[in-house]
């Protein structure tokens, strides 16, 4: 009888978090197990190596992503607006994936950065879409300032905020639209 659902998740969630938090490295095995709550076998029943964390956990950002460019072409304010809004940490099961394969990325795993690529490209062909491919790439590095720059934010916030400059972004894309 097949494993509940529910044990493989736990996993693919311990595996992801411990990305977050201490990297690639660190994410052994052994490490995901304990994370998870189960026995190393049961880890392996599941995932029988790294690579096939890596891959499930690949599959899911392109599910997440995939999903926000679906929004992000149906959204009223237009792509680039949604793109600049939605480019703030706000825990989502999509930042979370995003950050936990950039720890991937950041140790040059190819899979990794070609689909990257991809969700990337697929951003900016609905940004294009919006805004033209001369605008597009200037919103997708807003986009991507922003999100950055929420990761590392320590200490106290500036007066806003986030909020500010997402709002100090969008009037700045309605100037460059013109």
């Amino acid at each position: 009888m097949p494993r509940k659902p529910v044990a493989r998740d736990a996993v693919l969630d311990a595996f992801e978090t411990l990305l977050i938090e201490v990297g690639e490295r660190a994410a052994t095995l052994d490490a995901v197990a304990a994370r998870a709550g189960v026995s190393k076998g049961g880890l392996l029943y599941h995932f029988p190596n790294k690579e096939a964390l890596i891959q499930v956990l690949l599959d899911r950002l392109d599910e997440l992503a995939a999903a926000d460019a679906e929004a992000m072409a149906r959204a009223g304010e237009g792509a680039a607006a949604y793109f600049i809004r939605t480019s703030v940490w706000a825990d989502t099961p999509l930042d979370r994936a995003v950050v936990a394969a950039t720890r991937l990325a950041e140790v040059a795993h190819e899979e990794t950065r070609r689909r990257f690529a991809a969700i990337q490209q697929r951003w900016l062909d609905e940004i294009a879409a919006d805004v033209g491919p001369a605008l597009a790439k200037a919103v997708l590095y807003m986009g991507d300032g922003l999100y950055f720059n929420a990761m590392l934010s320590v200490g106290p916030v500036p007066e806003g905020g986030a909020a500010a400059d997402v709002d100090d972004l969008l009037a700045a894309l309605e100037r460059l639209r013109r």
